[in-house]
């Protein structure tokens, strides 16, 4: 049977909604699947993504399998399946590094990170040993040093890694051309979600600027209760995060907008909100005649499941590119599920661009 290798770090959230969502589509129907943009690539379907490893350094989850370790505090997100594989996947023990804010300890160990007192294990060990394809790199954001210690054991192991998370190395020249020397793919970074703040933003932006109008302000703010937005609010850890969502905005605008008139980026932290993520938008410009007018949206939705398909997409996409020995960043599958890829495209030309590599007539 075809199997695509993945190991997960950081068990949080993300990676939660994403292990449910391969069980809730391997055992759905083919012929009614809902919430995904491709059900088969290259004879890969969402069955084939086997999780053979998995990293965390929370005490509530480290030694835990898998199945269990997904539903543990501090994750908050939906229940999609209650029932999933990884009963016999024990959480490894990953390295702390820079993953845990220190600000996060004045709050309840039900809503923050609580560090496990063991040693970290042998990373690039595991990795090979278990013939890992993949690794998804779900670490905090503004986890530098983790994130390219994670890059390093990819590197040194011969995985693919697929960098979930605005820490730039599969937009950063520099880490590409290592990934590209031993042939590896790389798919990054930040990854959008499928009907999120972001990709709304640009569709918004892109309709403005198609249609004549001139684009003088906006903002989004975001609000969510999970452990995501929970560590955002140290303000230090949002630089890289607030380059990649306000960079996916101006990239597809015929002139940027000058950055005192735009703000993107999370707001805050409403602890009730847990997975739920309400976007706030607006847009002010002027049309014919140099009318004024303005739009506000209120977007609603769980922030988690949100980016599953997207990451189902570039997992299958990844292995494609393993199994055709190709090494370097996949410039198709990041410009279409990733807020900072290496080069923006409009989300029509991204989305074309994988059609055309998953048919073979695309390199990357």
């Amino acid at each position: 049977m075809r199997e695509i290798r993945v190991a997960i770090v950081g068990v949080g959230n993300c990676a939660s909604s994403l292990t449910q969502g391969i069980e809730y589509y391997a055992r759905g129907n083919p012929r009614d699947v809902i919430g995904l943009m491709h059900y088969d690539i290259c004879g890969y379907t969402p069955e084939h993504i086997n999780i053979v490893a998995a990293f965390d350094v929370d005490k509530r989850k480290v030694g835990k399998p898998l199945s269990e370790a997904i539903f543990a505090a501090p994750n908050c997100t939906k229940v999609i399946m209650p029932s999933v594989q990884g009963k016999n996947l024990l959480v490894s023990m990953g390295h702390p590094l820079d993953g845990i804010s220190p600000h996060m300890a004045g709050y309840p160990e039900s809503r923050t990170f609580v560090l496990a007192d063991k040693k970290p294990d042998d990373v690039a060990r595991i990795l090979k040993e278990r013939n890992v394809d993949i690794l998804l790199n779900y670490v905090p954001v503004g986890s530098e040093k983790a994130t390219r210690f994670y890059a390093e054991c990819c590197l040194e192991s011969g995985v693919s890694m697929i960098n979930c998370i605005p820490v730039f190395v599969g937009s950063d020249r520099g880490w590409v051309r290592k990934f590209e020397e031993k042939g590896i793919p790389i798919v990054g970074d930040d990854v959008k979600s499928q009907i999120g703040a972001t990709i709304i933003h640009r569709m918004l932006a892109k309709l403005f600027t198609d249609r004549g109008v001139k684009i003088d302000r906006t903002y989004q703010l975001n609000t969510g209760g999970n452990t995501d937005f929970l560590n955002m609010l140290n303000r230090d850890r949002l630089v890289s995060k607030k380059i990649s969502k306000t960079e996916a905005i101006q990239s597809v605008l015929d002139a940027p907008i000058d950055p005192e008139n735009i703000h993107v980026g999370p707001s805050d932290y409403v602890p009730w909100q847990n997975d739920n993520k309400v976007c706030f938008l607006r847009m002010e410009g002027r049309i014919f005649g140099d009318v004024p007018m303005n739009l506000e949206l209120r977007l609603s939705v769980e922030d988690s499941p949100n980016s599953g398909g997207c990451m189902i997409d570039a997992i299958r996409c990844c292995k494609v590119a393993r199994d055709r020995r190709v090494g370097g960043v996949l410039e198709s599958i990041s410009a279409y599920t990733m807020k900072h890829p290496m080069t923006q495209y409009p989300d029509d030309v991204a989305r074309k661009m994988v059609e055309e590599f998953i048919r073979g007539e695309r390199a990357r």
